[in-house]
């Protein structure tokens, strides 16, 4: 009697038998939800800092382009000299510069509402030396300031012209350097997932070392293995960065409707003169998206990384 001992032939398991499965990565496991809790964080605040960068450029810019269609003349009191003559003079001089599209000079009035925060309100300063102001919009084609400096200096001695060069200069330092710290604060975050995807790799890989093991003596490549672990932590990059990414978002949407609740109030006032309406634009948006994506790319690529130095260290 020949039994199945005797012979070449590989005797299949029944159709109907018990299958024992053991996946290479384990799921839902406690390292797992603790990896996705990390990711969601670490989206999280990297999406705010995203999300704060385009929020101060954006007011930055805004602030510049303001400040750019606009200089000042600035007229103070001299002796033996009229003021309101000056103030008439400087104004008749800077509407005659080509470039320029208005000229509206202030009141001895508003030119003490000016000094009302500092000083405070009600006082009298008719008899303090309070320049006056004169506002000068710029037309969209380029306007002769030099020319304008050149006139006022002889012909209205008390007057002086503010481009306000000084302060483009530093809000475009200030949202130069805001970027540079979001750009590092990205960058460190980044690190920390791969940190964390790094350590959670090893986990899984020694929890089911056994699986892995008897996989790669009995030669299945590499590129095998860590294609599961790359699956398993895209997924978990994916699900991390969107709860994270979609509550940064959702935030931002929040800020930006309260910003438009409260418009007109005098909180409401000095906020949106500060950040604008709180709005990061589609743009702001499409890269918290991006930045989710980001980090579950991150995620894979680190988990398959850690994966291979891993086996290689086996062999």
């Amino acid at each position: 009697m020949t039994t199945a001992e005797d012979t070449d032939e590989i005797v299949a398991p029944p159709r109907n038998a018990p299958r024992f499965e053991t996946p290479i990565v384990p799921r839902n496991s406690i390292s797992g939800r603790a990896l996705v809790a990390i990711v969601a964080i670490m989206t999280f605040l990297a999406s705010l800092t995203l999300g704060s960068v385009f929020l101060i450029y954006r007011s930055a810019s805004e602030w510049r382009s303001e400040i750019a269609r606009e200089v000042t003349i600035q007229v103070r009191p001299a002796q033996g000299r009229n003021l309101d003559a000056d103030v008439d003079r400087a104004a008749a001089l800077a509407k005659g510069i080509s470039g320029i599209s208005d000229v509206r000079a202030m009141s001895r009035q508003e030119s003490a509402q000016l000094l009302s925060p500092f000083l405070g309100a009600g006082l009298t300063l008719d008899e303090l030396p309070v320049p006056r102001m004169i506002v000068v919009a710029l037309g969209r084609g380029a306007a002769d300031l030099a020319q304008l400096r050149r006139v006022l200096s002889n012909e209205v001695p008390s007057a002086s012209l503010d481009d306000h060069r000084s302060w483009i200069s530093h809000m475009r330092a200030m949202a130069d350097s805001a970027v540079i710290a979001g750009v590092v604060i990205l960058v460190l975050m980044l690190v920390a997932t791969v940190l964390s995807v790094s350590f959670a790799t090893r986990g899984a890989m020694a929890t089911n070392r056994q699986v892995i093991e008897v996989l790669h003596f009995i030669g299945a490549r590499n590129a095998l293995i860590a294609r599961h672990f790359q699956g398993h932590f895209l997924i978990l990059g994916l699900q991390g960065g969107a709860i994270g990414g979609g509550s940064a978002i959702i935030l931002f949407a929040l800020a930006q409707l309260f910003g438009r609740w409260f418009a007109g109030t005098p909180a409401g006032e000095q906020t949106s003169a500060l950040f604008g309406t709180f709005s990061i634009g589609l743009a702001g948006y499409g890269a918290v998206l991006a930045m989710v994506v980001l980090i579950a790319l991150v995620t894979a690529f680190a988990s398959r990384h850690t994966v291979n130095r891993t086996l290689e260290a086996i062999d």
